[in-house]
């Protein structure tokens, strides 16, 4: 097995620890629910399905993703469904908001001002005062149930809202009346997650009467009624309260059905004891959180150590009823037998720290997410990549649960069915969605193929090397050659003259490239947050560089660059030390690869530099989105002093630790102990077999085709680099759509193409190894025509200049490949030449539209004709009747027919639509214009 550093833990049993220590009162839930953060504060318990919070964003923005800012001063409610940390906004399902006096079924009105003086929060707990009413309101959990207590201030009519319309779209809700004390609620959304079911028992401990209802149904509901169902749902539950007097409400969940939720609640809550439903809360934290023990007399580094360790087991969360029941990926009802079924798998984010986390301390339940995958895998057809509420999102890129898969093998956990992984696995990797296609057959994905291609290129590499260490495992010896060839695949993205990973357009590089450039070619990042990542081959990724020097010298360019980025603004890169950005996920490997370079001092000075300053207690007190646990995870390790460069491997990667001793008390029995003295090289609690590595032969990268541009107007010339100067380049160039073809000619000069539409096919050979053969599409303009445009387009959206305009190359709907014009906040203009007066048919512009990316079509477009480039006459005015709040992305041809026309130029006017409103999550912005093709017949 190759290894890379590798630890020994002494076992120091003299060492005192306490297991009696309170670890869940030094955990402060408001750490990341500032800045960009994105965390709650409300109830919950380890892994649980409830996460019972209050509600201050309602409208999806980017920073109340969770449901909760600490920059807000009103409650609209508290639900018992929340994302950690997440980017996009979900959850917020079942939410209750007590009032006083005459109730009100408006959020507006119902909602309550509150302040953080009178907040307070810790592990399993949550209360505050809502100003208006002066009602006091704790919040605490079991897995399944939400238990309020609500304590009012004055004497009156007391009203606990039920809004089923809360947050997300309600595509049906139906609320059941069991008795005065009893409520049944079935609540089906769409939000990031499409087709989301929730059922709820909701039991109040005294009497409620129903005062208010807000419904569509066909007929009026009545507060007589007993059921209620419809897309628009609210109810008012009322009694006469007293000063001082408590109102309790238990709410049990279930994704199965109302009888599921029936069978939670009485398993986990069927008293009402508040106080003693805190301390089973605060006694599960507590047995999860001194897993982990440190010594430290600094209180605040206790709090972040172990709000950070609590964070990350905020989820994945429990989603099966007591019972094994569970919804699946194909909506049916299922039972899990002999695992726990979970959900919330943001895997981009957490294969790095927060998955080898679980594999140290949470080896039961990392057989359980594995177990989650393959059922998923067998009822949906293939692995979770980014999975919510059984539903896949397809948010984020790589299928990274095969990352999870193999590392859990490597460290010999048991429990789950290695083959029956390894087949997921691969058919995960075998389909062509995603640009998979063109990875197989190019090595690599272009521009051409997919948005994001860069990203994807070195992420599925990755995966695939994964899947050959299982392979390995499994002494599949075929899989594991392949696997291990498509590994190498970094190699064909890798610019061995700019060191860096760059992406390709039409066979070639991309141009003009800035390595700082945030762009669609890379995910939530730039060349340098990408071009580090080759955490399957380390040892090549240096090699590549030029040797440890090189890569050494790399690395401190990157770190020691201004900390600021061109092109896209991106709220994701945060927490920028030159061009590493510690506030988001591709970056965080990066400090420790000092240690491939024997200068373990320089990834100490950057580890600790990390921990000081970009973890801190406060509700800032994240440099970036928590992401379901994995920015909290790396610190969680990292101050341990150990981080897993590669899952999938074994060892672990070391620092000196933070604090003095840690002592792990893991479910094997042992408890290791690390100290700043421990050696440099060390074991964790390592089981698996070592497996011999078969020899893989090193492919040979694919050379690049150099052309002017993809469009030409009389002749081509091209020519091609290979990866080494040793590569022999062969090619060919056929005319589009031809039967002939005279074979492959070895590459010595620059060739010359007229042909109309060249094909250019071409690879690499060295040694007698072949690289993947790649196909390069040329274009001759159909006309002369020349375009002057007035206007300035952004510059990642340039569509290979002006003469992109009118190459007869068609952009589709997927923008993101760059083959649109875009131009922010201004009008577009432009004037065509045709080079000579001449009659005129038609004139046609292409526009794109994509609301949600801020791309809307122009309210209106004009065509005018001049004879002599001064004076224009208005040919045709269309107006768009696409409405701005049509979500899809399309494309439309606004074509003026202009019979009998005669010109020589042409003026085209498109106008932008401007500010974005109030309903478009970017209101206020700036809206793009999208062009294309400009046709003129």
């Amino acid at each position: 097995m190759k290894k890379s550093l590798l630890i020994a833990f002494s076992l120091l049993s003299a060492c005192a620890f306490s297991q009696k220590a309170n670890r869940a009162q030094q955990v402060n839930p408001f750490i990341g629910t500032g800045g960009h953060g994105h965390t709650f504060p409300g109830a919950t318990v380890p892994f649980g399905m409830v996460q019972l919070s209050p509600d201050t964003r309602i409208d999806g923005s980017w920073d109340g993703c969770s449901g909760y800012h600490y920059s807000d001063s009103v409650i609209y409610g508290f639900s018992h469904t929340h994302l950690n940390g997440t980017g996009v906004s979900d959850y917020g399902d079942i939410m209750l908001m007590p009032t006083m006096g005459e109730p009100s079924l408006n959020n507006q009105e119902y909602s309550s001002p509150f302040k953080h003086s009178n907040e307070k929060a810790s592990a399993g707990y949550y209360s505050v005062l809502l100003d208006d009413d002066a009602i006091a309101v704790d919040l605490t959990a079991s897995p399944r149930v939400g238990l309020h207590q609500y304590t009012f201030s004055k004497k009156g009519q007391a009203n606990i809202i039920l809004d089923l319309n809360h947050r997300d779209q309600l595509i049906m809700g139906e609320v059941r009346i069991i008795n005065d004390k009893v409520v049944e609620v079935m609540r089906r959304s769409s939000a990031w997650a499409t087709d989301q079911y929730v059922y709820a028992r909701i039991e109040f401990s005294a009497p409620m009467k129903i005062t208010k209802i807000n419904n569509n149904a066909f007929a009026p509901a009545k507060v007589t009624d007993t059921f209620f169902a419809g897309s628009i749902l609210a109810l008012s539950f009322s009694k006469d309260v007293e000063k001082g007097e408590k109102l309790l409400v238990k709410v049990a969940l279930s994704p199965t059905g109302t009888a599921g939720a029936a069978k939670n609640m009485a398993s986990e809550m069927p008293k009402w004891n508040f106080k003693k439903a805190v301390a089973s809360a605060e006694a599960l934290w507590n047995k999860e959180l001194r897993k982990i023990e440190i010594t430290e007399a600094d209180p605040n580094k206790n709090t972040i150590f172990y709000t950070a360790l609590y964070h990350t087991m905020m989820q994945p969360n429990i989603a099966m009823d007591v019972d094994g029941q569970y919804r699946g990926r194909d909506n049916q009802i299922h039972n899990a037998e002999g695992f726990d079924y979970y959900s919330v798998f943001s895997l981009w984010d957490t294969f790095r720290a927060a998955n080898p986390l679980y594999t140290l301390i949470e080896k039961k339940r990392t057989a359980d997410f594995i177990n989650t995958f393959i059922t998923q895998y067998e009822q949906g057809g293939r692995l979770p990549v980014w999975e919510l509420a059984s539903n896949e999102t397809d948010c984020m890129i790589g299928y990274h649960s095969v990352s999870v898969m193999a590392d859990a093998m490597a460290k010999g956990i048991k429990g789950f069915d290695y083959n029956k992984a390894f087949e997921a696995a691969k058919h995960s990797a075998m389909l062509d969605h995603l640009g998979l296609d063109a990875y197989k057959r190019n090595g690599f994905i272009s521009i051409d193929d997919e948005h994001e291609s860069v990203s994807k290129t070195l992420e599925y590499a990755y995966d695939d090397w994964c899947i050959a260490q299982m392979a390995n495992i499994l002494h599949k010896d075929a899989d594991y050659q392949y696997f291990m060839k498509r590994s190498q695949n970094w190699k064909n993205l890798f610019d061995p003259q700019t060191k860096h990973m760059r992406p390709k357009k039409n066979g070639g590089w991309d141009t003009p490239f800035d390595a700082r450039e945030v762009n669609n070619n890379y995910t939530e990042g730039n060349s340098w947050q990408y071009s580090f990542f080759v955490l399957q081959d380390i040892h090549g990724m240096i090699e590549a560089y030029g040797g440890k020097d090189k890569f050494e010298a790399k690395l401190d360019e990157m770190f020691s660059l201004p900390s600021a980025t061109t092109g896209r603004e991106q709220a994701d890169i945060t927490g920028l030390i030159g061009q590493y950005a510690h506030g988001n996920e591709p970056s965080h490997h990066m400090a420790y690869l000092y240690n491939w370079v024997d200068k373990p001092e320089k990834a100490n000075e950057k580890v600790h530099y990390i921990l000081d300053n970009f973890y801190k207690n406060s509700p800032d007190g994240l440099i970036g989105n928590e992401d379901c646990g994995q920015m909290s995870a790396w610190y969680v390790l990292s101050s341990m002093g150990i981080y897993q460069v590669t899952p999938g491997e074994a060892g672990w990667d070391t620092v000196i630790p933070h604090f003095n001793t840690i002592k792990l008390h893991l479910e094997n029995g042992t408890n290791p102990v690390i100290t700043r003295n421990t050696p440099q090289r060390w074991l964790l609690d390592v089981t698996s077999e070592e497996y011999d590595e078969p020899l893989v032969d090193d492919i040979v990268p694919v050379p690049v085709i150099e052309a002017p541009s993809q469009s030409f107007k009389d002749s081509l010339p091209i020519s091609f680099k290979g990866f080494s100067p040793t590569d022999k380049v062969y090619f060919t160039i056929t005319q589009a759509r031809s039967s002939q073809w005279d074979g492959y000619k070895p590459y010595n000069n620059p060739v010359v193409t007229t042909l109309s539409r060249p094909v250019v096919s071409f690879y690499a050979e060295r040694d007698g190894v072949a690289s993947d053969t790649i196909t390069a599409f040329f274009y001759k303009k159909p006309n002369n025509y020349t375009i002057s445009i007035k206007s300035k387009y952004n510059p990642q959206y340039h569509a290979g200049g002006p003469d992109g305009l009118l190459d007869g190359i068609m952009g589709t709907e997927n923008w993101r490949k760059g083959d649109w014009q875009g131009y922010q906040g201004q009008d577009f203009e432009a004037v065509i030449d045709l080079q000579k007066q001449m009659k005129v048919n038609s004139i046609a512009a292409n526009f794109l539209q994509d609301s949600r990316a801020w791309i809307v079509f122009p309210t209106k477009v004009e065509f005018y004709t001049s004879a002599d480039n001064v004076n224009f006459t208005l040919a045709k005015t269309i107006n768009n009747t696409v409405a701005a709040q049509d979500y899809k992305a399309q494309v439309q041809k606004l074509n003026a027919s202009l019979p009998g026309t005669t010109a020589r130029y042409i003026k085209i006017k498109a106008y932008n639509f401007g500010k974005l409103p109030a309903w478009h999550q970017g209101a206020g912005g700036d809206a793009f214009i999208f062009i294309d093709e400009v046709e003129v017949k």
